[in-house]
């Protein structure tokens, strides 16, 4: 019973801890925890989802190739999963009314689905043997989860510039999914290639852990371009619509919904 709750703590511990991360990061106008929950929810949804989505692929199409793997089995089907839940569950929801909020729902939906798939694998490794699984939960915290977190970033960033910039939408709508598919793709792809093939795996991986930390400057200057927005449009509502705030160097679109200046100091 020990060893099970020990397991079960390694494998949904990171998606908490970056949970409260960026639930902590939305500073204007917080989330009600229902619509969060039903985000999380709606990624634990994905798992099925992506899965039948992998079926209908290997029924037309098979491969034993590592692009395959990575991206027709994973990157893909996966992102596609969570864009099709962010669409069904998120998308006209009353409380995705800021640019941060894409940001923050994605990421939940992300987290929600690395939950479930971080469970199965952990708990998969430890049935071969106990430091199999601990040792696949410290890696997957490390490295997996918070590549879910982060497609999840890409992909909000554009979602919400889909949901709020006037005339751009069906092009900001796939180049959310697409960026989120090509780098949840070279994620694994890189991964897997480093473990398969022992003469250039070493200099893989080093590219790997390069690319990892690009992805996270991404993900971090995206989430700081959205709350600057998000700012901005709590500004525009403290000073009145057509103010100085009005700035060329930015995706905020001043004439959208007000929003109370106050709302994230509240607890």
């Amino acid at each position: 019973m020990l060893i099970t709750t020990l397991l079960l703590a390694l494998s949904i511990l990171p998606v908490i801890v970056l949970m409260v991360y960026i639930y902590r990061q939305d500073k204007y106008q917080k989330e009600p925890i229902k619509t969060l929950s039903k985000a999380f929810i709606g990624g634990m949804l994905a798992i099925p989802l992506d899965l039948l989505l992998v079926s209908l692929v290997n029924a037309l199409w098979t491969s034993n190739t590592v692009f395959y793997s990575a991206f027709c089995e994973a990157g893909i089907p996966e992102e596609l999963s969570k864009f099709i839940i962010f669409m069904a569950l998120i998308w006209r929801d009353k409380n995705f009314d800021e640019y941060f909020d894409g940001i923050v729902y994605a990421t939940f939906i992300g987290l929600g689905f690395a939950c479930i798939e971080n469970v199965m694998y952990v708990f998969g490794a430890a049935s071969e043997s106990l430091g199999s699984g601990f040792g696949t939960g410290v890696v997957r915290g490390i490295l997996s989860v918070p590549g879910h977190f982060l497609f999840g970033v890409v992909m909000g960033y554009f979602l919400s510039l889909a949901k709020f910039k006037k005339g751009k939408r069906f092009g900001y709508l796939i180049s959310g999914l697409l960026s989120a598919m090509l780098a949840h793709g070279l994620f694994d792809w890189m991964l897997m290639v480093a473990s398969v093939v022992p003469l250039v795996g070493g200099i893989i991986y080093i590219v790997f852990l390069w690319a990892d930390i690009r992805l996270w400057k991404l993900g971090l200057r995206y989430i700081n371009k959205q709350q600057e927005n998000s700012r901005r449009q709590a500004q525009a509502s403290a000073f009145g619509h057509g103010s100085v705030f009005r700035h060329h160097d930015t995706d905020f679109d001043p004439e959208y919904k007000r929003i109370d200046w106050n709302a994230g100091d509240r607890h």
